[in-house]
């Protein structure tokens, strides 16, 4: 008996996974306001009323989904801290933000689901879990840098104008306003 409620739970588990995965990108395509949970579990090849079992709500889904997106964040940027091989916080924080460029380029919907998400902060819960996921992030790269807080500022605005920049496509447009916004900025 207990082996099988163990399987349960484990497969109750990696399924949440799974559909943490699928919302990311039906999320991303249409933000937290335009997607439904039908939408959510059709993508999932789920019932709705299973995903209720996983996510009590929509809101509760998002969140998750955020949460979710911090975690790999996180992960990656503690990837390229352990590969720096140097402890000067300009070189931890180059390799911070060039593992990010390289992430939001290989991941387009966990992009979307950043920017969706800070358009979502009207709703209570979903601000506190932007704003909580902001908090983790900054203190942790200041903690794994060691970098002052005006340097930790700056590689965050970095990271904003980066992802406005790939959102807009402004790497394809050629222009005096790109290359004036571009200018210095890394991206895949």
């Amino acid at each position: 008996m207990g082996a099988t409620k163990a399987r349960q739970l484990s497969t109750a588990e990696a399924r949440r996974g799974e559909v943490l995965a699928t919302a990311a990108k039906v999320f991303a395509g249409r933000g937290y306001y335009g997607t439904s949970t039908t939408e959510v579990a059709k993508g999932a090849g789920i019932s709705q009323s299973y995903l209720y079992r996983l996510f009590p709500d929509k809101q509760a889904l998002f969140v998750a989904v955020v949460e979710d997106v911090s975690r790999l964040i996180r992960e990656r940027l503690g990837e390229s801290v352990a590969k720096v091989g140097s402890a000067d916080p300009a070189e931890v924080l180059y390799a911070m933000g060039d593992e990010y460029a390289r992430l939001i380029a290989d991941r387009e919907d966990l992009l979307k689901v950043l920017m969706h998400a800070n358009c979502a902060v009207s709703e209570p819960e979903i601000r506190e879990a932007v704003q909580g996921m902001y908090a983790r992030l900054v203190e942790y790269v200041r903690s794994a840098s060691g970098a002052r807080d005006d340097e930790v500022q700056e590689f965050f605005a970095r990271g904003f104008l980066c992802n406005v920049a790939v959102s807009i496509g402004a790497m394809e447009v050629d222009a005096p306003w790109t290359r004036t916004l571009l200018a210095g900025i890394r991206h895949y």
